[in-house]
């Protein structure tokens, strides 16, 4: 029993530092296996390699067979049927034109999924640092629970030996209600969040998910990843490919109004003509031809020439957009970064000025029985400035997930 006992103690405990172990990096692996919609993505990313063979292959030859109702009579004798097998081939560098357009534009496919798999790992972020904020809230509430009852105790205490008012206790038991209906909420707000995190993940919505106890600011240098802003970018390099493909498409355009060449054989078998002695007999006829088309209605070759250029034209409008919104995202989340590590500092300051006041009142309180009200204030004041910079952790460390979404950081 005492054996079993142990083992059950050693795969809790297993468990337990498994999900203690797990960090943020961890479950964008997790994120990057399982979510449905990336690997939808990806899907079609590989749909989209399919399309090479079918751009870069020559057209289906052509095989026509005719049966003659009523033979036509030949010096040789009568044609019974005819066969004819014919293969198109289109201008030199149609096809090689074509496949290279079908690989840009899969290569785009590609460049989507990863930016698809950068917004995931954004989103797991921006949904992970909230249960960041929502477990260091529920601790705060707890260690004020805690005080209050501990404040609750020292007032009653105070009025008994008459230093203190009802007052004061009643003051304190409001308070402590107050603390109990936010640490119930703060409970609840819990699930909702824990779902929408493990939906990320494509797992069931209760599963626990580890939570670092602290979060440690880092000192980022001036203009931090920039240099990375342009140069991995995944939206900008799918506009690149499709600027090219286009460009592409603008020469297959261009070839396919010129001539398309074909190559091709007859064969009609011919029966013997009776009655008349020939050295060809009921000889089969064998044909080689050639045939070439005709382009001459320009319409559809032209408008298909304006297509391309009006699509590069495009992808350059979109190049030079999404690079301005590219700018201005930076510069705007990097304020945020810089905000919320000045308001960090500046929380550091209040509560340990808060702290050092409430130890103040506290001690006055404890001697006279007087200014409670006060004690009470500043201890709702320092949990005030505890919950904020918990808030400004999570909002730093939200933008600073976003700053490398922004720049194409890799994991």
């Amino acid at each position: 029993m005492r054996k079993n006992i142990i083992l059950l103690l050693t795969i809790l405990a297993c468990g337990f530092y498994e999900l203690k172990a797990q960090s943020l990096e961890d479950y964008f692996k997790l994120v990057a296996e399982n979510n449905p919609g990336l690997q939808a993505r990806y899907k079609d990313f590989e749909a989209a390699l399919q399309k090479i063979p079918q751009a870069s292959t020559l057209p289906d030859p052509t095989f026509s067979f005719g049966y003659f109702i009523s033979p036509v009579e030949t010096r040789v004798g009568p044609q019974r049927a005819r066969f004819s097998l014919t293969q198109m081939f289109p201008w030199f560098g149609t096809l090689r034109s074509k496949g290279d357009a079908a690989a840009l534009l899969a290569d785009a496919k590609y460049e989507a999924f990863l930016d698809v798999r950068n917004q995931l790992y954004y989103q797991v972020a921006a949904s992970y640092y909230p249960l960041y904020e929502l477990e260091r809230w529920t601790v705060l509430e707890q260690e004020n629970m805690e005080i209050l009852e501990s404040y609750k105790t020292i007032s009653t205490k105070q009025f008994e030996n008459g230093n203190g008012a009802m007052v004061d206790v009643l003051r304190a038991d409001i308070m402590l209600k107050d603390a109990a209906t936010n640490l119930q909420i703060l409970k609840e707000k819990r699930k909702p969040l824990l779902a929408a995190f493990n939906a990320l993940l494509n797992r069931n919505e209760n599963e626990e998910v580890a939570i670092n106890d602290t979060l440690a600011i880092e000192t980022l240098l001036d203009d931090y990843r920039r240099d990375s802003l342009f140069l991995d970018n995944p939206i900008l390099k799918q506009i690149e490919l499709k600027l090219k493909a286009s460009e592409e498409m603008e020469r297959v355009a261009i070839k396919q109004g010129l001539p398309k060449f074909g190559v091709g054989l007859d064969y009609a078998i011919v029966g013997n003509r009776s009655g008349v002695e020939l050295p060809d007999n009921g000889q089969d006829i064998l044909m080689p031809m050639v045939s070439i088309s005709i382009p001459i209605f320009r319409k559809k070759y032209n408008a298909a020439i304006k297509e391309a250029q009006l699509s590069q034209e495009s992808y350059q409008l979109q190049r030079e957009d999404y690079t301005n919104r590219l700018i201005a995202n930076y510069e705007s989340t990097a304020f945020e970064l810089d905000r919320e590590r000045q308001l960090i500092e500046l929380y550091d300051q209040q509560i340990e000025e808060s702290q050092q006041a409430l130890n103040l009142l506290y001690t006055a309180y404890s001697n006279s029985g007087k200014e409670f009200e006060e004690v009470l204030r500043m201890q709702q004041q320092l949990l005030k400035y505890e919950k904020m910079k918990a808030t400004a952790i999570t909002n730093y460390h939200t933008a600073l997930a976003k700053l490398d979404y922004i720049t194409a950081k890799k994991y």
